[in-house]
């Protein structure tokens, strides 16, 4: 196996903390805050992160798959969380060290419990609006009611985290798209 090529894109608009491990070929959109001790590793294929993401201390995301992993817009990956999942939609909690395991496609709307550790061997796909918690990641649907206070909310988590995070931390910076 060839060895892994950086390439880093990340937008003028984007926050990445200079202590964050990337590898691979990773882009990140505007908007996007990634705190320190943060890991993105694109081992199979690339990462394409969209625009106003949270990706919190300790967080790993990691693509080993071939394809391109998408990560939507608005998504908060908490502290010690793990994804592998080839494609996030918008808008998404993982929680405090939840796991992801590459065989599990996130929509949009959907919150992963804390400790959730999400493990199968066939490839599903959890549809809009999904709950997930416990250690047996029990299954809720969310009504969707309260959308727009939780989209005012991480509209807010993110513009304070774009400032101040700069004040405590040197950044790094990449090609711009």
């Amino acid at each position: 196996m060839p060895p892994i090529r950086d390439k880093f894109i990340i937008h003028s608009k984007a926050v990445v903390c200079q202590d964050v491990d990337l590898k691979g070929d990773i882009t990140i959109g505007p908007g996007t805050v990634v705190h320190p001790k943060a890991i993105i590793y694109a081992i199979g294929g690339p990462i394409v992160i969209g625009s106003n993401n949270i990706i919190e201390e300790g967080a790993t995301i990691v693509n080993r798959r071939k394809e391109v992993m998408r990560i939507g817009d608005e998504n908060l990956f908490e502290i010690g969380s793990r994804v592998e999942s080839p494609s996030v939609g918008d808008q998404n909690t993982v929680s405090t060290k939840a796991r992801v395991h590459h065989t599990v496609r996130i929509g949009s709307h959907c919150s992963i419990g804390p400790k959730c550790f999400i493990n199968t061997s066939e490839d599903i796909k959890l549809d809009d609006f999904t709950v997930l918690y416990g250690p047996n990641w029990e299954e809720r649907l969310w009504s969707g009611r309260g959308q727009k206070q939780a989209e005012d909310l991480s509209t807010k988590h993110v513009e304070y985290l774009k400032e101040w995070l700069p004040k405590f931390n040197r950044l790094r910076r990449g090609e711009m798209p």
